[in-house]
Protein backbone atom coordinates (compact mmCIF):
# COMPACT_ATOMS: atom_id res chain seq x y z
CA UNK A 1 0.00 0.00 0.00
CA UNK A 2 1.33 3.43 -1.12
CA UNK A 3 -0.99 5.54 0.65
CA UNK A 4 -1.60 6.85 4.21
CA UNK A 5 -5.10 7.36 2.89
CA UNK A 6 -8.06 5.25 1.76
CA UNK A 7 -8.94 4.78 -2.01
CA UNK A 8 -12.40 3.45 -3.05
CA UNK A 9 -12.40 2.24 -6.57
CA UNK A 10 -15.35 -0.33 -6.72
CA UNK A 11 -18.99 -0.34 -5.75
CA UNK A 12 -19.53 -1.16 -1.46
CA UNK A 13 -19.22 -4.06 -1.46
CA UNK A 14 -17.01 -4.89 -4.79
CA UNK A 15 -18.10 -7.94 -6.73
CA UNK A 16 -15.53 -10.38 -5.05
CA UNK A 17 -16.47 -9.28 -1.74
CA UNK A 18 -20.34 -10.00 -2.92
CA UNK A 19 -18.52 -13.40 -3.42
CA UNK A 20 -17.46 -14.03 0.21
CA UNK A 21 -20.89 -12.21 1.26
CA UNK A 22 -22.58 -15.23 0.33
CA UNK A 23 -20.02 -18.07 0.68
CA UNK A 24 -20.81 -16.26 4.62
CA UNK A 25 -24.48 -16.45 4.54
CA UNK A 26 -24.24 -19.79 3.70
CA UNK A 27 -21.81 -21.16 6.27
CA UNK A 28 -20.79 -19.01 8.70
CA UNK A 29 -22.56 -18.95 11.99
CA UNK A 30 -25.50 -15.97 12.61
CA UNK A 31 -24.66 -15.22 15.57
CA UNK A 32 -21.43 -12.69 14.43
CA UNK A 33 -22.12 -9.03 14.31
CA UNK A 34 -21.26 -7.23 11.07
CA UNK A 35 -21.77 -3.80 10.76
CA UNK A 36 -20.99 -3.34 7.07
CA UNK A 37 -19.93 -5.60 4.02
CA UNK A 38 -16.54 -4.87 4.97
CA UNK A 39 -14.35 -8.46 3.70
CA UNK A 40 -10.98 -7.94 4.47
CA UNK A 41 -7.90 -9.11 2.40
CA UNK A 42 -4.73 -7.65 3.78
CA UNK A 43 -3.50 -4.89 6.54
CA UNK A 44 -0.64 -2.44 6.58
CA UNK A 45 -0.06 -0.19 9.36
CA UNK A 46 -3.77 2.06 9.78
CA UNK A 47 -5.09 0.57 5.97
CA UNK A 48 -7.10 -2.45 5.41
CA UNK A 49 -7.16 -3.72 1.51
CA UNK A 50 -10.40 -5.63 1.08
CA UNK A 51 -11.25 -8.26 -1.71
CA UNK A 52 -11.82 -5.72 -5.04
CA UNK A 53 -8.67 -3.62 -3.87
CA UNK A 54 -10.58 -1.24 -2.17
CA UNK A 55 -8.64 0.59 0.83
CA UNK A 56 -9.75 2.00 4.45
CA UNK A 57 -8.93 3.86 7.18
CA UNK A 58 -8.91 1.71 10.40
CA UNK A 59 -10.47 3.83 13.05
CA UNK A 60 -11.39 0.15 14.34
CA UNK A 61 -7.92 -1.59 15.18
CA UNK A 62 -9.90 -5.35 14.81
CA UNK A 63 -12.06 -3.94 17.69
CA UNK A 64 -8.42 -2.58 19.63
CA UNK A 65 -6.52 -5.43 18.67
CA UNK A 66 -3.75 -4.44 16.31
CA UNK A 67 -2.30 -1.89 18.75
CA UNK A 68 0.91 -1.68 16.49
CA UNK A 69 -0.88 -1.76 13.32
CA UNK A 70 -2.17 -4.42 10.86
CA UNK A 71 1.47 -6.45 10.07
CA UNK A 72 3.85 -4.67 12.03
CA UNK A 73 7.01 -5.98 10.17
CA UNK A 74 8.46 -6.66 13.54
CA UNK A 75 6.32 -8.03 15.13
CA UNK A 76 5.95 -10.10 12.24
CA UNK A 77 9.44 -10.70 12.12
CA UNK A 78 9.07 -12.29 15.70
CA UNK A 79 6.11 -14.29 14.75
CA UNK A 80 8.28 -15.89 11.64
CA UNK A 81 11.28 -16.44 13.80
CA UNK A 82 9.24 -18.40 16.83
CA UNK A 83 7.04 -20.47 14.44
CA UNK A 84 10.08 -21.74 12.86
CA UNK A 85 11.15 -22.75 16.11
CA UNK A 86 8.32 -24.29 18.09
CA UNK A 87 4.50 -23.63 17.35
CA UNK A 88 3.12 -25.16 20.28
CA UNK A 89 4.01 -27.76 22.83
CA UNK A 90 1.25 -26.62 25.61
CA UNK A 91 2.64 -24.88 28.76
CA UNK A 92 -0.22 -26.51 30.94
CA UNK A 93 1.99 -29.82 30.69
CA UNK A 94 5.26 -28.82 30.02
CA UNK A 95 7.77 -25.46 30.04
CA UNK A 96 8.39 -21.81 27.55
CA UNK A 97 11.40 -19.79 27.83
CA UNK A 98 9.55 -17.28 26.45
CA UNK A 99 6.33 -18.29 28.24
CA UNK A 100 8.42 -17.57 31.53
CA UNK A 101 9.73 -14.29 29.99
CA UNK A 102 6.69 -12.78 29.18
CA UNK A 103 5.22 -13.38 32.78
CA UNK A 104 8.42 -11.44 34.30
CA UNK A 105 7.52 -8.63 31.86
CA UNK A 106 3.69 -8.35 32.52
CA UNK A 107 4.92 -8.60 36.01
CA UNK A 108 6.79 -5.70 35.72
CA UNK A 109 4.49 -3.44 33.74
CA UNK A 110 1.55 -3.65 35.67
CA UNK A 111 0.36 -1.53 38.51
CA UNK A 112 1.30 -2.11 41.85
CA UNK A 113 4.87 -3.19 43.49
CA UNK A 114 4.63 -6.27 44.99
CA UNK A 115 4.89 -9.75 43.68
CA UNK A 116 2.49 -11.04 41.26
CA UNK A 117 1.91 -13.90 39.22
CA UNK A 118 0.21 -14.56 35.97
CA UNK A 119 -2.07 -16.46 33.96
CA UNK A 120 -2.31 -16.90 30.01
CA UNK A 121 -5.52 -17.88 28.17
CA UNK A 122 -6.39 -17.10 24.62
CA UNK A 123 -9.18 -13.94 24.81
CA UNK A 124 -10.00 -11.61 27.03
CA UNK A 125 -13.35 -13.66 28.13
CA UNK A 126 -11.32 -16.75 29.40
CA UNK A 127 -8.96 -14.08 31.01
CA UNK A 128 -11.86 -12.76 33.06
CA UNK A 129 -13.15 -16.14 33.61
CA UNK A 130 -9.87 -16.80 35.19
CA UNK A 131 -10.22 -13.67 37.52
CA UNK A 132 -13.58 -14.78 38.44
CA UNK A 133 -12.70 -18.39 39.44
CA UNK A 134 -9.48 -17.23 40.79
CA UNK A 135 -11.36 -14.92 43.26
CA UNK A 136 -13.62 -17.80 44.07
CA UNK A 137 -11.13 -19.92 44.90
CA UNK A 138 -8.81 -17.14 47.17
CA UNK A 139 -11.69 -16.10 48.81
CA UNK A 140 -14.06 -19.03 49.34
CA UNK A 141 -16.95 -16.20 48.75
CA UNK A 142 -19.24 -16.85 45.63
CA UNK A 143 -20.80 -13.26 44.62
CA UNK A 144 -19.43 -10.54 42.45
CA UNK A 145 -20.24 -7.08 41.61
CA UNK A 146 -20.60 -5.67 37.86
CA UNK A 147 -21.67 -2.74 36.34
CA UNK A 148 -24.43 -1.86 34.50
CA UNK A 149 -22.73 -1.25 30.78
CA UNK A 150 -20.09 -3.45 31.07
CA UNK A 151 -18.75 -6.08 28.88
CA UNK A 152 -16.28 -8.81 29.98
CA UNK A 153 -17.19 -11.70 27.43
CA UNK A 154 -19.73 -14.37 26.54
CA UNK A 155 -18.60 -17.45 27.69
CA UNK A 156 -21.02 -18.22 30.78
CA UNK A 157 -18.78 -16.81 33.68
CA UNK A 158 -17.95 -13.58 31.84
CA UNK A 159 -21.32 -13.14 30.34
CA UNK A 160 -22.64 -13.34 34.02
CA UNK A 161 -20.85 -9.91 34.46
CA UNK A 162 -21.60 -8.91 30.86
CA UNK A 163 -24.49 -6.25 30.68
CA UNK A 164 -23.81 -3.94 27.79
CA UNK A 165 -26.85 -5.50 25.59
CA UNK A 166 -29.79 -7.75 26.36
CA UNK A 167 -29.63 -9.77 23.30
CA UNK A 168 -25.96 -10.72 24.45
CA UNK A 169 -27.81 -12.38 27.37
CA UNK A 170 -30.93 -13.66 26.04
CA UNK A 171 -31.75 -17.31 25.68
CA UNK A 172 -28.68 -18.56 28.09
CA UNK A 173 -30.16 -18.70 31.71
CA UNK A 174 -30.06 -19.49 34.08
CA UNK A 175 -26.04 -17.49 34.03
CA UNK A 176 -23.82 -17.89 36.98
CA UNK A 177 -25.59 -16.92 40.11
CA UNK A 178 -24.25 -14.47 42.88
CA UNK A 179 -23.64 -11.48 40.10
CA UNK A 180 -25.56 -8.18 41.32
CA UNK A 181 -25.60 -5.24 38.88
CA UNK A 182 -24.85 -1.59 40.28
CA UNK A 183 -24.73 2.03 38.32
CA UNK A 184 -21.43 2.74 36.40
CA UNK A 185 -20.86 6.66 36.63
CA UNK A 186 -21.42 8.21 33.32
CA UNK A 187 -20.77 12.00 34.06
CA UNK A 188 -22.56 12.54 30.97
CA UNK A 189 -25.52 10.93 32.15
CA UNK A 190 -25.64 10.82 35.75
CA UNK A 191 -27.33 7.63 36.64
CA UNK A 192 -29.28 9.21 39.54
CA UNK A 193 -30.71 11.47 36.79
CA UNK A 194 -30.61 14.32 38.57
CA UNK A 195 -27.63 15.83 36.60
CA UNK A 196 -25.15 16.11 39.16
CA UNK A 197 -22.10 17.03 39.62
CA UNK A 198 -18.99 14.20 38.72
CA UNK A 199 -18.49 14.22 42.64
CA UNK A 200 -22.09 13.76 42.81
CA UNK A 201 -22.53 10.72 40.46
CA UNK A 202 -19.07 9.31 41.83
CA UNK A 203 -19.97 9.39 45.09
CA UNK A 204 -23.94 8.22 44.83
CA UNK A 205 -22.65 5.10 42.82
CA UNK A 206 -19.98 3.98 44.95
CA UNK A 207 -22.67 4.75 48.16
CA UNK A 208 -25.38 2.65 46.61
CA UNK A 209 -23.24 -0.50 46.95
CA UNK A 210 -22.37 0.32 50.53
CA UNK A 211 -25.49 1.75 51.87
CA UNK A 212 -28.35 0.15 49.38
CA UNK A 213 -26.64 -3.09 47.80
CA UNK A 214 -24.73 -4.23 50.81
CA UNK A 215 -28.11 -3.30 53.29
CA UNK A 216 -30.67 -5.27 51.43
CA UNK A 217 -29.62 -8.28 49.32
CA UNK A 218 -25.93 -8.77 49.13
CA UNK A 219 -23.98 -9.82 52.22
CA UNK A 220 -20.99 -8.39 51.91
CA UNK A 221 -18.64 -10.94 53.35
CA UNK A 222 -20.15 -12.82 50.55
CA UNK A 223 -18.27 -10.78 47.60
CA UNK A 224 -15.26 -12.25 46.19
CA UNK A 225 -14.39 -9.34 44.08
CA UNK A 226 -15.74 -6.04 42.06
CA UNK A 227 -15.04 -6.52 38.64
CA UNK A 228 -14.59 -3.28 36.92
CA UNK A 229 -13.81 -1.44 33.44
CA UNK A 230 -11.54 1.58 34.37
CA UNK A 231 -13.08 3.26 30.97
CA UNK A 232 -16.41 1.52 29.91
CA UNK A 233 -15.54 0.02 26.13
CA UNK A 234 -18.51 -1.54 24.74
CA UNK A 235 -21.25 0.01 27.21
CA UNK A 236 -20.00 3.75 25.36
CA UNK A 237 -16.68 4.75 25.99
CA UNK A 238 -17.81 6.09 29.33
CA UNK A 239 -15.04 7.76 31.51
CA UNK A 240 -15.73 7.39 35.27
CA UNK A 241 -15.01 10.32 37.46
CA UNK A 242 -11.35 10.62 39.01
CA UNK A 243 -12.13 9.35 42.02
CA UNK A 244 -14.50 6.19 41.40
CA UNK A 245 -11.87 3.82 41.04
CA UNK A 246 -10.19 4.92 44.62
CA UNK A 247 -13.71 5.26 46.09
CA UNK A 248 -14.15 1.31 44.94
CA UNK A 249 -10.74 0.26 45.83
CA UNK A 250 -11.86 1.56 49.66
CA UNK A 251 -15.17 -0.06 49.52
CA UNK A 252 -13.53 -3.65 48.59
CA UNK A 253 -10.43 -2.98 51.33
CA UNK A 254 -12.97 -2.28 53.89
CA UNK A 255 -15.01 -5.42 53.49
CA UNK A 256 -12.23 -8.18 52.24
CA UNK A 257 -13.25 -8.07 48.63
CA UNK A 258 -10.90 -8.37 46.17
CA UNK A 259 -10.63 -5.76 42.92
CA UNK A 260 -10.45 -6.71 39.46
CA UNK A 261 -9.98 -4.78 36.79
CA UNK A 262 -10.80 -5.27 33.19
CA UNK A 263 -8.34 -3.83 30.39
CA UNK A 264 -8.78 -5.90 27.53
CA UNK A 265 -10.26 -2.77 25.44
CA UNK A 266 -9.01 0.43 27.65
CA UNK A 267 -5.24 -1.67 28.39
CA UNK A 268 -2.29 -1.52 26.51
CA UNK A 269 -1.28 1.67 25.80
CA UNK A 270 -4.75 2.88 23.84
CA UNK A 271 -5.40 5.50 26.72
CA UNK A 272 -1.37 7.04 26.65
CA UNK A 273 -0.10 4.85 29.47
CA UNK A 274 0.18 1.49 28.88
CA UNK A 275 -3.20 0.91 31.37
CA UNK A 276 -6.55 3.49 31.71
CA UNK A 277 -5.81 2.67 35.70
CA UNK A 278 -2.64 4.40 35.98
CA UNK A 279 -4.75 7.72 35.45
CA UNK A 280 -6.11 7.12 38.94
CA UNK A 281 -3.02 5.33 40.60
CA UNK A 282 -5.67 3.01 41.80
CA UNK A 283 -4.07 -0.52 42.03
CA UNK A 284 -6.32 -3.56 41.53
CA UNK A 285 -5.66 -6.80 43.20
CA UNK A 286 -6.20 -8.70 39.70
CA UNK A 287 -5.45 -7.40 35.96
CA UNK A 288 -7.06 -8.91 32.91
CA UNK A 289 -6.15 -7.57 29.71
CA UNK A 290 -6.20 -9.20 26.00
CA UNK A 291 -6.71 -7.59 22.88
CA UNK A 292 -3.90 -5.46 22.00
CA UNK A 293 -1.41 -7.20 23.51
CA UNK A 294 -0.11 -9.24 20.89
CA UNK A 295 -0.88 -7.11 17.99
CA UNK A 296 -3.90 -9.57 16.39
CA UNK A 297 -2.82 -13.16 17.77
CA UNK A 298 -5.08 -14.74 20.64
CA UNK A 299 -3.23 -14.42 23.63
CA UNK A 300 -5.69 -13.69 27.32
CA UNK A 301 -3.40 -12.42 30.45
CA UNK A 302 -4.71 -12.43 34.10
CA UNK A 303 -2.08 -11.03 36.58
CA UNK A 304 -2.52 -11.39 40.31
CA UNK A 305 -1.29 -10.79 43.08
CA UNK A 306 1.50 -13.34 44.54
CA UNK A 307 -0.15 -14.28 47.70
CA UNK A 308 -3.90 -14.39 45.59
CA UNK A 309 -2.53 -16.74 43.27
CA UNK A 310 -2.67 -19.51 46.14
CA UNK A 311 -4.46 -22.21 43.53
CA UNK A 312 -2.76 -25.65 43.71
CA UNK A 313 -2.00 -27.56 40.42
CA UNK A 314 -4.46 -28.67 38.35
CA UNK A 315 -6.79 -26.25 39.70
CA UNK A 316 -7.05 -23.80 36.03
CA UNK A 317 -5.58 -24.08 32.70
CA UNK A 318 -5.07 -23.96 28.64
CA UNK A 319 -4.37 -26.32 26.03
CA UNK A 320 -3.34 -23.28 24.31
CA UNK A 321 -2.81 -20.63 26.43
CA UNK A 322 0.37 -18.87 26.39
CA UNK A 323 1.11 -20.07 22.92
CA UNK A 324 4.79 -19.59 21.80
CA UNK A 325 4.16 -17.03 18.94
CA UNK A 326 1.28 -15.12 20.73
CA UNK A 327 3.54 -14.38 22.90
CA UNK A 328 6.63 -13.76 20.70
CA UNK A 329 4.10 -11.30 19.29
CA UNK A 330 3.29 -9.84 22.75
CA UNK A 331 6.49 -9.09 23.83
CA UNK A 332 7.64 -7.50 20.61
CA UNK A 333 4.17 -5.67 20.86
CA UNK A 334 5.18 -4.02 24.39
CA UNK A 335 8.49 -3.54 22.98
CA UNK A 336 6.77 -1.35 20.19
CA UNK A 337 4.43 0.68 22.97
CA UNK A 338 6.88 1.31 25.51
CA UNK A 339 9.51 2.62 22.89
CA UNK A 340 6.47 4.63 20.71
CA UNK A 341 3.40 4.08 20.57
CA UNK A 342 2.07 4.85 23.50
CA UNK A 343 3.65 8.12 23.76
CA UNK A 344 2.13 8.25 20.28
CA UNK A 345 -1.32 7.60 21.72
CA UNK A 346 -1.21 10.68 24.09
CA UNK A 347 -0.51 13.08 21.70
CA UNK A 348 -2.18 11.97 19.08
CA UNK A 349 -5.11 11.49 21.37
CA UNK A 350 -4.26 15.46 22.88
CA UNK A 351 -4.40 16.43 18.88
CA UNK A 352 -7.72 14.47 18.14
CA UNK A 353 -9.52 16.01 21.31
CA UNK A 354 -8.39 19.47 20.33
CA UNK A 355 -10.28 19.08 16.58
CA UNK A 356 -13.24 17.79 18.38
CA UNK A 357 -13.49 20.93 21.24
CA UNK A 358 -16.01 22.69 19.09
CA UNK A 359 -17.95 19.79 17.72
CA UNK A 360 -20.46 20.24 20.09
CA UNK A 361 -21.28 23.83 19.26
CA UNK A 362 -21.06 23.40 15.29
CA UNK A 363 -23.25 20.04 15.71
CA UNK A 364 -26.43 19.71 17.13
CA UNK A 365 -26.86 15.89 17.59
CA UNK A 366 -22.90 15.61 18.93
CA UNK A 367 -24.11 15.08 22.81
CA UNK A 368 -20.73 14.53 24.47
CA UNK A 369 -17.06 13.92 23.24
CA UNK A 370 -15.16 11.81 26.14
CA UNK A 371 -12.29 9.18 26.23
CA UNK A 372 -8.34 9.12 26.66
CA UNK A 373 -5.46 9.09 24.27
CA UNK A 374 -6.83 6.83 21.29
CA UNK A 375 -9.75 5.54 23.02
CA UNK A 376 -12.65 8.28 21.87
CA UNK A 377 -16.42 8.20 22.39
CA UNK A 378 -18.17 10.37 21.04
CA UNK A 379 -22.25 9.84 21.45
CA UNK A 380 -25.32 11.32 19.62
CA UNK A 381 -28.23 12.80 20.74
CA UNK A 382 -31.76 13.92 19.25
CA UNK A 383 -31.60 17.00 21.05
CA UNK A 384 -28.83 18.51 23.11
CA UNK A 385 -31.13 19.54 26.02
CA UNK A 386 -32.94 16.20 26.98
CA UNK A 387 -29.92 14.07 25.94
CA UNK A 388 -32.33 12.22 24.43
CA UNK A 389 -30.05 9.10 22.85
CA UNK A 390 -30.27 9.22 18.70
CA UNK A 391 -29.08 5.37 18.04
CA UNK A 392 -30.21 6.09 14.30
CA UNK A 393 -27.83 8.67 13.77
CA UNK A 394 -25.32 7.06 15.32
CA UNK A 395 -25.85 3.83 12.69
CA UNK A 396 -26.04 6.31 9.51
CA UNK A 397 -22.66 7.68 10.64
CA UNK A 398 -21.04 4.52 10.75
CA UNK A 399 -22.23 3.13 7.42
CA UNK A 400 -21.48 6.91 5.69
CA UNK A 401 -17.91 6.47 7.12
CA UNK A 402 -17.55 3.07 5.54
CA UNK A 403 -18.84 4.29 2.45
CA UNK A 404 -15.92 6.86 2.15
CA UNK A 405 -13.21 4.89 3.41
CA UNK A 406 -13.28 5.35 7.15
CA UNK A 407 -13.90 2.49 9.27
CA UNK A 408 -15.45 3.10 12.62
CA UNK A 409 -18.00 0.99 14.84
CA UNK A 410 -20.44 1.69 17.62
CA UNK A 411 -20.41 1.71 21.07
CA UNK A 412 -23.20 2.07 23.87
CA UNK A 413 -26.79 2.76 22.25
CA UNK A 414 -26.03 6.02 20.84
CA UNK A 415 -21.98 6.48 20.65
CA UNK A 416 -19.58 5.48 18.10
CA UNK A 417 -15.75 5.32 19.22
CA UNK A 418 -12.69 5.92 17.51
CA UNK A 419 -10.22 3.59 18.35
CA UNK A 420 -6.99 3.35 15.54
CA UNK A 421 -4.26 1.82 15.90
CA UNK A 422 -1.52 3.59 18.07
CA UNK A 423 1.29 4.54 15.23
CA UNK A 424 -1.81 6.81 13.23
CA UNK A 425 -0.59 10.02 12.23
CA UNK A 426 -1.92 13.61 11.61
CA UNK A 427 -2.80 13.36 8.08
CA UNK A 428 -4.95 10.01 9.19
CA UNK A 429 -6.65 11.63 12.16
CA UNK A 430 -7.57 14.84 10.06
CA UNK A 431 -8.73 12.60 7.11
CA UNK A 432 -11.37 10.48 9.60
CA UNK A 433 -11.86 13.77 11.34
CA UNK A 434 -13.11 15.37 8.12
CA UNK A 435 -15.09 12.32 6.85
CA UNK A 436 -16.97 11.95 10.20
CA UNK A 437 -17.69 15.77 10.17
CA UNK A 438 -19.30 15.40 6.69
CA UNK A 439 -21.07 12.45 7.64
CA UNK A 440 -22.57 13.75 10.84
CA UNK A 441 -23.64 17.41 8.72
CA UNK A 442 -25.58 14.73 6.27
CA UNK A 443 -27.19 13.47 8.99
CA UNK A 444 -28.24 16.37 10.89
CA UNK A 445 -29.76 17.89 6.99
Amino acid sequence: MDTKLPQIKTELPGPEAQKILALDKQYISPSYTRDYPLVAKRGQGALVEDADGNTFLDFSAGIAVVSTGHCHPDVVRAIQKQAETLIHMSGTDFYYPIMAQLAEKMAAITPGNFPKRVYFGNSGTEAVEAAMKLARYHTRRHRFIAFYGCFHGRTLGSLSLTSSKAVQRNGFGPLLSGVSHVPYPNPYRCPSGNGASQCMCDCECTDFIEKKLFKTAVPPQEVAAIVVEPIQGEGGYVVPPPNFLDRLRQLADRHGILLIFDEVQCGMGRTGKMWASEHSGVVPDILVTAKGIASGMPLGVMVARADVMDWPQGAHASTFGGNPVACAAALETIRLLEERYISNAASMGEYIFGKLADWKEKHSIVGDIRGKGLMVGIELVKDQQSKEPYPEARNKVVQSAFKKGLLILGCGENSFRLMPPLLIEREQADFALDVLDRCITEVEK
